[in-house]
Formats: C-alpha cells, structure tokens, sequence
C-alpha cells in the first residue's frame, strides 16, 4: 500500500524504547481494565488470546506478546516498516477523516497514536501488548505493541502491509465513533459487535478514499477480517463457537462490513443498525 512518505507526525509517540515491559498486570488494576476495555471499545488485536480475552473468562498474566525486556535507553525499538506503517497510515486517516469533516461543516480533532513494547501507561490504565491494539477514549489515544502485526502475519495468515493499516484504521474509526458520541452506546454484546463492524467499515471508507490501494491491498484486508472473526478465533482457540459470546461478529460480518466502506467511500454507509 502507497503511504507516502511520513517519517514524523505530532500525533505519534514512540515509547518503544521505554522501560515498563516487565510490569505486574494482574489483580485488581488489570481485571479492572480488561472489562471497561471491552464493554467500551473494540480491540481488534484481542484476537491474541482468542475466546478467552472476548468472554472476559481466561484473562492472565500471560499472553502471546508478553514478556521479554524493554529498552531502558530510550532509543526506539521500531522498525523502519513499522514506522512507515504506523505514521502513514495515521497521517492518511487524518486527512481522510479530516476532508470528511469539513464536508460535513465539522472540524476533525485527530487522534494520537502511541506505540510501545510489552507495556505503558493509557488513559483507561494500565496497557499490555496481550491486548492488542485498543482506543482509549480516555485520553483519545489509540495504543499499540507493533510486534502485534508478527502475530497477525503468522498466526493468523494475514500478511500484508494493508492487513496492518487496516488494524490501524480500524482503532482510528473508534476514534472517529468517540467524536461522533457512538462508542459508548454499546451496552450488550450485539451492540457491541454493531460499534465494531461500523469501525471496520469506518476502515474500509478510509482505504476507499486514501488513494494509496494497490493490487493485492483488497485481498490482504479481506484476509485479516476474516482470520479476526469470532467465529474463526472460537473455533481455533477452542474447537466450538458460541454466538451470545461474540463482541466483533463473524468473519464473514467483518468481511462486509469492510468491504462496505471499501466499495462506498461514504460513512453514511456505516451507519449502526
């Protein structure tokens, strides 16, 4: 996917290099976040642990992600592809969203981005990398352990650099849904799944009007929606699926419901049922 060049943006920190990755989650401050990060935003990256991290009955300590030190030096543990993903994609939703906006005769605040490694503090608490990414309204940041994206390539088959900014842009719709005073509307699980499935066509809106798609983009972003479906993650992590448990839909949900922002370019094509 064509992202331009961006290698700075003042909505991106970098605390990669940060210490804090051996930090204690469990007990009360990590039980506390899991359930608010749930009922309150969509974490797509909570694909890691699977059903167990969705139905809120297996959370721990231990994850895919977790563990391992973190730099203390303070210099940056990205990559210069995760880089260029991450701010590229970031600059690109905000001048999406940002055109979207004035179009509509509003101003688009832009979100902040913070990437880390293993933990970090987060206006919800306190941020493991077993989490995936997440939005934090908050403090209307979105945070993320890029090492998530080697989990999505290999144990998820869904490589691509459009499957990662997909992720991004996904978070970037909740952001967009806190603007708009939809996030918090969710107060069951088939809410809940509806505030996810618009994010995801929130992502292919973006992805529609960005004007950096590329052959294969489409494919690799449809490969991630459907290896993120509850349905998928139930049927790998535990060999059954439980619909009343589901908070982001179905592979095949998240399959259209991207592939709705992709083939309209309109939010309005979003909107919650």
């Amino acid at each position: 996917m064509r992202l331009g060049d961006a290698p700075e943006s003042g909505n991106f920190e970098d605390r990669t290099g940060q210490s804090g990755g051996g930090m204690n989650l469990g007990g009360g401050l990590f039980g506390m976040l899991i359930p608010f990060v749930i009922s309150r935003f969509g974490i797509v990256g909570i694909l890691i642990l699977g059903l167990g991290y969705c139905a809120l009955s297996s959370l721990g300590g231990g994850g895919l992600l977790s563990g391992g030190g973190t730099a203390t030096n303070g210099e940056s543990r990205l990559t210069a592809e995760q880089r260029r993903v991450l701010i590229g994609t970031l600059v690109s939703t905000e001048k999406v969203w940002g055109d979207i906006f004035r179009q509509e005769g509003q101003a688009y605040a832009p979100t902040r981005m913070v990437a880390y490694t293993s933990g970090t503090q987060s206006g919800c608490g306190a941020a493991q990398a077993a989490m995936g990414p997440f939005y934090c309204p908050t403090d209307q940041r979105i945070y993320i352990d890029p090492r998530f994206f080697d989990e999505l390539t290999r144990r998820f088959g869904a490589p691509g650099d459009f499957a990662q900014a997909y992720v991004v842009a996904h978070e970037v719709g909740h952001h967009v849904q806190d603007l708009n005073g939809t996030l918090g509307t969710s107060n069951s699980n088939q809410q809940q799944v509806a505030v996810e499935l618009q994010a995801d066509c929130y992502a292919g809106v973006w992805a529609a009007r960005s004007g950096g798609l590329e052959a294969g983009d489409i494919e690799e972003g449809m490969r991630a929606a459907e290896a993120i479906g509850d349905d998928t993650l139930q049927r790998k992590t535990q060999g059954a699926v439980i619909p009343e448990s589901f908070t982001h839909g179905t592979s095949a949900q998240r399959i259209a419901a991207l592939r709705n922002g992709l083939n309209s370019g309109n939010p309005s094509a979003c909107n919650l049922t």
